[in-house]
Parts: structure tokens; sequence; C-alpha cells
């Protein structure tokens, strides 16, 4: 009969003490998590059995996980509700519990975690776009593993999971450019997120391979997501190009609006193309091409790739691209031949 082995096995095996290894199958502090993930593996290898329950010794966390995003993420709520659903779907599939926390501004500025993961009560944690690259990288240090969504800048050591921003906007401009467009203007602000920057250098990838050039004063790269600004800044314009692309729906409404206080047919005399396929773009009239992202697949893979990493922490860092896919819609049509 085979011996039952026991914490003082796993500790010879790893030439450590008993007491290290009793910390790190009971979930006590006392070792790093590193160390801890190394005991569970040696003592799954060896047939360890913990306590009464024969299952694997890597199973036997908190059961909790952790979703954090900041206030402006959660007040999107067809972009923060159709994530959390998948990623609450998932950790449920596994008998897990899902803990959420606003991150807002005072807790960003000043570094203040979450108690669930301050105290590591958590297991893993997904953290839901943009907080700030400050914020998050406190987060990693806990060395809790941690997934991102909608987010990544160098540095920041974490799995992440994408949309492809610069192919989604070079297909949309593609579009523009099929319909007959060459004058076309950019909206957005590229400093808020590097998504909106990856949707300008897609922009611009498309402009550069069909050799049309970029006018500076179509590329409106500061923009701020109110309606008197659109409209003050979009109206000062000398002339209005034929197509506008806007980094996201919310932009893309107000650029809808503004164009019709401005007297511009959609889309006889102007183009519109916006980005997520939120329900702004279902709003307007006529309805607003856009690029859809498949935001339940985000969640799905997140919480996927959480699980995954949970049990893998030592292996390399993925960033996962998703595609985006263009929705045609009424917004967009052939340019005019007054503006040829």
């Amino acid at each position: 009969m085979k011996n039952k082995v026991t914490m003082q096995d796993i500790a010879d095996q790893l030439n450590i003490s008993k007491n290290s290894v009793s910390q790190a199958l009971s979930g006590k502090s006392g070792v790093s998590e590193d160390t801890r993930q190394i005991i569970i593996e040696t003592a799954d290898k060896l047939g360890y059995v913990y306590g009464k329950q024969k299952k694997k010794l890597s199973t036997l966390y908190s059961g909790n996980i952790g979703l954090i995003a900041s206030e402006f993420a959660f007040s999107k709520k067809n972009f923060f509700g159709e994530i959390y659903l998948s990623i609450e779907k998932e950790t449920s599939k596994r008998g897990m519990q899902l803990h959420i926390q606003s991150i807002d501004q005072t807790m960003r500025d000043r570094h203040i975690l979450p108690p669930f993961i301050e105290n590591h009560s958590v297991d893993g944690i997904i953290v839901l776009s943009h907080i700030s690259s400050d914020y998050i990288q406190k987060v990693l240090e806990t060395e809790i593993p941690t997934v991102i969504i909608d987010h990544h800048e160098p540095g920041l050591q974490a799995d992440c999971i994408l949309t492809n921003n610069r192919f989604g906007a070079f297909e949309a401009i593609s579009h523009f450019i099929q319909l007959g467009h060459r004058d076309i203007g950019f909206i957005g602000n590229i400093d808020f997120s590097p998504s909106y920057y990856e949707r300008m250098e897609g922009f611009r990838l498309a402009m550069h391979l069909h050799s049309l050039p970029v006018k500076p004063e179509w590329m409106i790269t500061d923009a701020r997501e109110e309606l008197d600004y659109v409209t003050r800044t979009v109206g000062a314009l000398d002339r209005q190009p034929t197509a506008w692309f806007c980094v996201n729906d919310g932009l893309g409404f107000m650029v809808h609006s503004t164009m019709q206080q401005l007297g511009f047919s959609i889309p006889g005399d102007i183009s519109l193309c916006s980005y997520d396929n939120g329900q702004l773009s279902r709003m307007t009239t006529p309805l607003m091409t856009t690029m859809d992202i498949d935001l339940n697949r985000y969640g799905t893979l997140a919480a996927e790739r959480l699980f995954w990493r949970i049990e893998h922490r030592n292996e390399p860092y993925l960033e996962m691209l998703l595609p985006a896919t263009l929705i045609k819609r009424d917004s967009t049509a052939p340019v005019s031949a007054a503006a040829e």
C-alpha cells in the first residue's frame, strides 16, 4: 500500500521547513505567492490530500474574484453591463463569487486599493478599461493574478484582452475610401486612452496606404466629449471633410447632431462612422455606421484567461486582440458629386 504523503515529505522534496508548507497549504501569510504556488504544485504532484477532501490543492483558494473599473467605465452601462454579465457567468460556472468595486478619483489619485485586494481576499482580479497606469501598477504589485480588459501600456506586466483598434479603424477608413471619400476627418482624444491613440494610427495607416493626405485642420485629437465643445470646434472649420471618423459612439452622436445643426445632410453631404456599436449609435437618424465589439466575448475570454493565470502564475503574459466588425448603416454613402 502506498504511504500517505505528509507535509514533511513536501518539505523534504523542496528543502524547506514543514512550517512553510503548512502556511502555504492553509492559505496563511508567511510565504510569497510564488513559493505558495510551487508548494501547491509539488503537493499535487506527490499526491498529497488536504484534510478529508480529495481534490487538487490548486483549487484550494478563497473562491472570490475581484472586478474593478473607473467610475467612467461604470457609467457606460452598455459597455460595462455586457462585459460584467459574461464575467459573472464564467465565475458562477466555477462556483466562485464575483466582487465589484468602482474606483473613484480619490482612490485612483491616492492609490487606495479596495479592501478585497488590500487584504488578499480574492484569488484573481479583472481590471476593466483604463483607470490610470500608476493605479493598475499598484494592483499588479500585490502579485494577485490579474487580467486587464480594453487597456494596455508598456510596463504593465499582465495578460490583456484587447480590441484590434488599429485594424478596426483601418477598416472604417477603408469603407469610406471604397465609397469614394478622399477628404476624411478624425475626432477623438488620443490622450484619454491608448485605444483611441491606436484608432488614430489605424486611420493614418489607411490614409497612407491609399496615398491620401491627412489634413491637419481635420485632425481633432484632443476632443472633449461635450456637445458644446464639438459644435463649437467642428462648426468653426472653414470647410468640412466629406466623412468623419469618430473614435467612439458618444463623439459620433455629437458630430451627427452638429452636422444636422449646421444644415448638412447625412449621408448626402457628409458620411459618419463611429466605434463601439453602443446604444448611441442606434439612436441617431439616420442610424450610425459603426465598428462593433463583441463585449460578451471580451468578458468570457478575460475570465477564462484569469482562471488559467491563477493556475499558471509563472507563464509569459499574453495580449489577445479581438477583431472589430464593420456594421454598415445609413450614415455612410458614396461621396456626392458636388463634393468631388
